[in-house]
């Protein structure tokens, strides 16, 4: 037999137990070689590389739960301005535990309607979780332990119209509630109109050597540069396709919409002299006040995650200088972020106001600061992916338009009589360029993304009961000592939740029929023995927080024999019971 008879017969071997311990029969592995990452054999059969509209995602979701009853539940946490529902996928395993006392990871995303990847995140995040229980074991015991709400988008009303009406790049970013933005005593009536029929707003240029703007040398089909101080240039540019649609002689003054979700939360939120697009007051905003209620009713939600884009930012808390942040909080997060940047190429981990820019009124203040939850968002996808460099520049994005997406993404200048501005030109990139990656790029950035959140969550505090032991002090009496660990990064109470008292303390009780507890505390010294004694319910002892990767101790004085009852209730790292004998 020659070497490349037998080669070939080890490598038939050893997909063949490749795939015995896959999971996969050899009728499943026919014409099918399973790619890391991704299961090869799925429930639900998804392409991640394309864009969903809202309806897509509820019916993503609705799919996943179709074919993951005992992983998931699905349900609308309220509505949009428009009637949209909000729609929530839970996904844990809820035949272990009572989902509602696991510790809990809050995702979700297109708080700006323009922001579209954000939604397919979370919606490979779910997709990614249910497919991959009993055959990852990490994916296994993350949802066996903890509970995950997914809602994709809470912005359906900002998503529908990106999809379904012409836009720039950076437009639908608002909600849909009417705003008279030009006070003219109307609401909406100037918004952008698509003039040369082809689905997306571009720009509009008017030839004029007084111009400050002239035709990019490298791609002049492509781009508008500025001109030098010195030169004079070629083009004005009038701004996005539109025209005068309420006769007011101004363009474009009044789109639907008109204010930012994510301005409209109740942490240092600023009406709008101060802070642009903030609406009335904090929660003003149904679809806002709907995840506010969402959250506060789920105290277990213990780190939150928001996706946004773009830029290729980690960002976390303060949003603003000098806003509050505790310095053991600050640690964890920074630490989870540097996490990230391995996980995410190009993408930096920063504090929002220094790294990017301020923001009063945010989400993932409001998480930290009024719930105690350790909050990221992501600005997803970066330039800087487009050729795996630093290079973000104008040549740049040309090279990529033209070499490896044909030119997709692109209007060519092409002439259009303007009813106001006369002879013009309309052209330039697309609203499906630019902020958003291709479609080959899509399933790389859903999946990287999702990474780190999986990371993220599984930080979150988990107790459990380290080393319990009895000691007879004398007839009837005995001393019991409890360590509780925390089997996460993140405290059981972030520093900021202890400084305010936003949730109670960590709570350990020992109970028994014919049992008298006679008194308890925490431990402060476990070689010396040294307890700090409850002063009143001495069944209760009250831990202000278990540190992350630590542990805590308490000890009850008990009198009585029989069984005892220990329980540990912590409302963001979950609830433990155990049963002791006093002998």
């Amino acid at each position: 037999m020659n070497f490349t008879r037998i080669h070939s017969l080890l490598l038939a071997l050893s997909f063949i137990l490749f795939a015995v311990s896959s999971g996969f029969t050899r009728e499943e592995t026919d014409g099918l070689y399973p790619a890391l990452g991704a299961p090869a054999e799925r429930k639900v059969d998804i392409a991640w590389n394309r864009y969903h509209d809202t309806e897509g995602l509820e019916s993503i979701l609705r799919s996943l739960h179709d074919a993951f009853p005992t992983l998931t539940r699905i349900y609308s946490i309220g509505k949009s301005y428009e009637g949209r529902d909000l729609w929530c996928l839970e996904v844990t395993n809820h035949s272990k535990g009572d989902a509602d006392r696991k510790p809990a990871m809050y995702i979700d995303g297109n708080i700006h309607g323009n922001e579209v990847q954000a939604g397919e995140v979370v919606a490979y995040t779910a997709w990614y979780l249910c497919e991959n229980y009993g055959r990852v074991d990490q994916i296994t015991d993350l949802l066996d332990k903890r509970v995950f709400y997914l809602i994709p988008t809470i912005n359906p009303d900002g998503r529908d119209y990106w999809f379904h009406a012409p836009n720039t790049m950076h437009s639908s970013r608002t909600g849909h509630k009417p705003i008279d933005e030009d006070r003219d005593g109307l609401t909406d009536e100037d918004p952008f109109d698509d003039l040369d029929g082809d689905g997306s707003i571009t720009m509009m240029r008017r030839r004029d050597p007084n111009g400050r703007w002239k035709a990019d040398p490298d791609y002049p089909d492509y781009f508008m540069d500025r001109v030098d101080s010195d030169e004079r240039g070629e083009y004005e540019l009038l701004g996005p396709e539109g025209i005068d649609n309420d006769g007011d002689g101004r363009v474009n003054e009044d789109p639907p919409g008109g204010y930012d979700p994510n301005r409209n939360w109740a942490w240092d939120w600023q009406p709008g002299y101060v802070q642009y697009w903030s609406r009335d007051y904090p929660f003003s905003l149904p679809s806002i006040r709907a995840v506010a209620d969402f959250v506060i009713g789920h105290p277990n939600i213990g780190a939150a995650q928001s996706y946004h884009n773009f830029g290729g930012y980690i960002l976390r808390g303060p949003n603003r200088e000098g806003g509050e942040i505790q310095p053991g909080d600050e640690r964890v997060m920074a630490a989870i972020g540097e996490r990230g940047e391995r996980m995410l190429p190009f993408y930096r981990s920063v504090v929002s106001w220094s790294g990017l820019y301020p923001v009063w009124g945010g989400e993932t203040d409001w998480f930290y600061c009024g719930r105690g939850i350790t909050a990221f968002t992501n600005e997803l996808w970066t330039l800087r992916n487009m050729f795996r460099n630093d290079e973000e520049s104008e040549k740049a994005q040309g090279d990529f338009l033209k070499y490896l997406l044909q030119e997709q993404g692109l209007t060519k200048w092409k002439e259009y009589d303007h009813p106001q501005y006369g002879k013009i030109e309309i052209g330039g990139m697309r609203q499906q360029f630019y902020r958003t990656p291709p479609s080959f790029m899509l399933e790389e950035e859903c999946h990287r993304n999702m990474a780190f959140t999986l990371y993220h969550a599984s930080q979150t505090p988990l107790i459990e009961f380290g080393d319990v032991t009895v000691e007879r002090i004398g007839d009837n009496l005995h001393k019991v000592w409890v360590e509780i660990r925390n089997d996460g990064m993140i405290p059981t109470r972030l520093d900021q939740d202890v400084r305010h008292q936003i949730t109670r303390a960590d709570e350990a009780t020992l109970s028994g029929v014919g049992l008298t507890v006679l008194s308890s505390g925490v431990v402060t010294d476990p070689d010396f023995k040294r307890v700090t004694p409850v002063e009143a319910r001495p069944e209760r002892v009250l831990i202000d927080s278990i540190e992350g990767l630590g542990a805590a101790r308490v000890q009850f004085i008990v009198s009585g024999h029989g069984k005892a009852r220990l329980v540990v209730d912590s409302i963001k790292g979950g609830r433990i019971e155990r049963d002791v004998n006093l002998p």
